[in-house]
């Protein structure tokens, strides 16, 4: 029998569009196959797992399956095709109204015992003019929970606009060179459990963050990159300029 596959081009509901809205994010189940993110994983660990590691690439020997993969797809063909999967491209030209082009793109292994980044809004980092940034966030494990360091997002607030960041409070938590939110609620964050092939989309101004991965034996790996407008711009960030369509 004959049945219709999803929409790849147009993959959210009205439903969803005014989740996003209210929310200020959107979780799309099994977005990516399986056997997609097996074969996506064994190609990052064999860029480290090599006498000699490329130069976008390398790190101290110690670091080379914990230190984050800094973009990825400005060198790296297969993930520039996981940067611009069919059903992101959809969801953001949806959620946008126009076609999106991606500015920066993150690699994320999270072993057992790191920690997590403290409540930010990722404007403060990439500022775009008009603001139209959202971020895809895509598990790479078969479960990311509370336990090995899943999202925590408060509800909203990508509504309150830019709020001021200072000084990380909790360096035992979360990593010390980056800022903090100040001024939020945190008692009102709510953790974003996922499943392995699971997206994440995202508002620039939603308040988010991760904690300490305090699983024995379990990684956090991720596959996030984050994608403006196709007539906006990254306005102070010189390493992020160049805008990757996704067709």
């Amino acid at each position: 029998m004959f049945v219709k596959k999803p929409d790849l081009m147009s993959p959210i509901t009205e439903e969803q569009y005014d989740q996003f809205e209210r929310d200020g994010y959107l979780l799309i189940k099994k977005g990516c196959s399986s056997d997609l993110i097996d074969a996506f994983n064994g190609h990052i660990y064999d860029i480290r797992n090599q006498a000699e590691i490329p130069k976008w690439a390398a790190c101290e020997e110690s670091k080379k399956f914990s230190l984050r993969l800094f973009n990825p797809h400005k060198h790296d063909s297969f993930s520039r095709q996981m940067m611009k999967l069919p059903i992101i491209r959809g969801a953001l030209a949806q959620l946008m109204g126009r076609e999106a082009n991606c500015v920066q793109s993150m690699y994320f292994y999270k072993e057992p015992g790191s920690p997590g980044q403290a409540s930010h809004q990722d404007y403060y980092y990439i500022k775009n003019d008009p603001m139209t940034m959202i971020a895809a966030w895509i598990a790479l494990e078969e479960v990311v929970d509370i336990e090995n360091g899943c999202l925590w997002v408060i509800p909203g607030t990508h509504k309150l606009g830019l709020l001021p960041h200072g000084a990380v409070k909790n360096i035992e938590e979360h990593e010390s060179w980056t800022d903090e939110t100040e001024g939020a609620d945190l008692s009102k964050q709510i953790p974003v459990e996922m499943e392995k092939g699971d997206i994440l989309f995202f508002s620039e101004l939603l308040i988010h963050s991760s904690n300490k991965n305090r699983s024995k034996d379990r990684w956090r790996r991720s596959y996030v990159c984050h994608y403006i407008r196709e007539d906006s711009f990254v306005t102070q960030r010189e390493d992020l300029r160049e805008k990757f369509p996704l067709y």
